[in-house]
C-alpha cells in the first residue's frame, strides 16, 4: 500500500533515522513513516501494537482472513476514513472563518458580499478590468493561512494565462475588480475554493486560501 510517496512525508520529514545503512532499511523505513504520517494527518486511530503485528503476520503469510472478515473490516476503514474526514473539513472551516472574521478588520482589507476578501498591493488608474468570458495572463503566489505555499508561479518563473470562468469562483469574482498592472492578496473562503473536496493532498476539504495575484493582461474570448 503506497500512499502518495513523497507528497505529506516529504513535506513533514524533520526528523529521521540516521542508522540507516543500506537501501532496504531506507526504502523501509520511508514506507512505515509514510503510512504513519497519513494515518496521523487524517486523524484515523490506529492501535500501532496491533498494527505492526497485521505486518509482521503478513510479511510471514499468517495474516488470514476470509473474504467475509475482509470486507467487514474494509467497510468499518472506510466508515472511519470518512468519520475522520468529516470531522477534518469541520475543523478546517472554523480556522478559516476565524481566520477571516480577523482579518477584515485590518482597514486595508475589504470584503464583497460572497465573503471574497481583499487588499491592494498595488493598484493602477489605467488599466484594463477582465470580464468572467475573457482570458487572462497572471502571476501568483498561493498559500495557506499557516503560510505554506501549495502553488506558485512566481517561485516557477512562470506567469500562467487561462479562461477566468475556468478557475475556482473567487479568481473569477476576485480578478474581475482588478485592472492590468495591479497586485491584490485575496483571502478566498473553502466554498469559494475547492469546497468540501479539496484539491489532492495540499490543500484539504474545508481550506480557506490566500494568493496574491498579479493581473498582466486581459484578452477577450
Amino acid at each position: 500500500m503506497v500512499l502518495s510517496l513523497g507528497t505529506m512525508y516529504g513535506q513533514k520529514n524533520k526528523q529521521k533515522d540516521k542508522t540507516m545503512s543500506n537501501q532496504t532499511e531506507k526504502v523501509s523505513y520511508f514506507l512505515g513513516a509514510e503510512v504513519g504520517t497519513y494515518y496521523r494527518t487524517n486523524k484515523i486511530e490506529i492501535n500501532s501494537d496491533k498494527f505492526t503485528q497485521g505486518f509482521v503476520d503478513a510479511l510471514a503469510d499468517k495474516a488470514n482472513f476470509t473474504e467475509e472478515e475482509k470486507q467487514e473490516i474494509i467497510a468499518i476503514l472506510q466508515k472511519m476514513q470518512q468519520e475522520a474526514a468529516q470531522e477534518m473539513i469541520k475543523e478546517n472551516k472554523e480556522i478559516g472563518r476565524k481566520f477571516l472574521e480577523e482579518n477584515k478588520k485590518n482597514k486595508d482589507v475589504k470584503e464583497t458580499a460572497s465573503g471574497l476578501q481583499y487588499k491592494v498591493v498595488k493598484s493602477s488608474e489605467s488599466g484594463v478590468s477582465p470580464k468572467a468570458t475573457d482570458q487572462v495572463k497572471v502571476h501568483y503566489h498561493g498559500t495557506l493561512i499557516d503560510g505554506t505555499v501549495f502553488d506558485s508561479s512566481v517561485q516557477r518563473g512562470q506567469d500562467i494565462t487561462f479562461g477566468l470562468n475556468q478557475v475556482i469562483r473567487g479568481w473569477t469574482e476576485g480578478l474581475q475588480l482588478m485592472k492590468t498592472g495591479e497586485k491584490f492578496i485575496f483571502y478566498i473562503p473553502s466554498d469559494l475554493a475547492y469546497g468540501d473536496q479539496g484539491a489532492g493532498q495540499q490543500i484539504p476539504g474545508g481550506t480557506t486560501l490566500i494568493f496574491e495575484v498579479e493581473l498582466f493582461e486581459v484578452n477577450p474570448e
